[in-house]
């Protein structure tokens, strides 16, 4: 990542969306001038989401002062391991998740690429103990899948999906969208959906009804083509919008409604 820098400023885009995942407490600095800046090019709402206590408490702050900022909490499925008491930090979670800014709980999941066989009994009981936060709250759930299709799908049968699951930074073939479109889920793309290798994701995202399509920057992380390894922030959002209407060969600016209405729909209104 070229971490010193970030890309100009797109084109707005027509009708205002929004982020419906961004860490802006990775992408450092004051938040303020990158909500704005977000908001200069048509990103006037952003989901800020946690992956521990920490970060989320730092989330449930935020979209408290910022009006243009709801918060999801959770742990990462990669920090589950590692916590010193995993039930103490589901707790705190919990703590902050009937909070009124708070709309989701998550990132939760399960990843088989960065955590070993001897890290996923805690994943997949921190997964499980998510989608009942999600539950008894009301709120939606956001998932991190990587490498574990089927698995999250397994612990989702097993323990009942609550009626809202986002599918972050969607990763997986057309074959598992419309398995994921058919149970209802949301399919949130990344920048990850304009890289050149990635045409089985492209592929995906033209299975996937406008309805059940949200767009996120995963920032600082995951940059859209042309400035793929440069900084990502929530500005650079309507790179992916676009890439995503000429992919689905839906005009921008329905797409841009649709998206919108389908995050209001997801996380309530802002």
């Amino acid at each position: 990542m070229r971490s010193e820098e970030f890309p100009p400023e797109p084109e707005a885009l027509p009708v205002a969306v929004l982020d419906s995942h961004t860490h802006l407490d990775i992408v450092g600095g004051d938040p303020d001038p990158q909500i704005a800046r977000a908001a200069a090019v048509g990103v006037d709402r952003l989901v800020q989401v946690g992956v521990d206590v920490a970060s989320s408490r730092w989330a449930a702050a935020l979209a408290e002062r910022s009006s243009a900022v709801l918060a999801a909490v959770g742990l990462h499925p990669n920090e589950a391991p590692r916590v010193p008491d995993l039930d103490e930090s589901l707790r705190e979670i919990e703590s902050l998740a009937g909070l009124e800014r708070v709309r989701a709980i998550g990132e939760t999941g399960l990843d088989t690429f960065r955590t070993g066989e001897e890290g996923r009994a805690a994943q997949e009981e921190a997964f499980r103990a998510h989608i009942a936060i999600a539950k008894r709250y009301g709120k939606a759930l956001v998932i991190h899948d990587r490498d574990a299709h089927a698995d999250v799908l397994r612990v989702l049968d097993a323990e009942g999906a609550p009626d809202i699951v986002v599918m972050h930074c969607f990763s997986g073939d057309a074959g598992f969208a419309a398995e994921c479109v058919r149970r209802g889920y949301v399919l949130s793309y990344s920048g990850t959906v304009t890289f050149k290798n990635a045409p089985a994701l492209r592929e995906a995202a033209a299975v996937t009804p406008v309805d059940q399509m949200l767009v996120e920057t995963d920032a600082p992380f995951l940059t859209p083509m042309p400035y793929r390894g440069w900084r990502n922030a929530p500005y650079l959002i309507p790179l992916t919008v676009r890439c995503l209407a000429e992919t689905t060969g839906v005009d921008l600016e329905q797409l841009c409604a649709a998206i919108s209405a389908t995050g209001e729909r997801v996380f309530g209104p802002w």
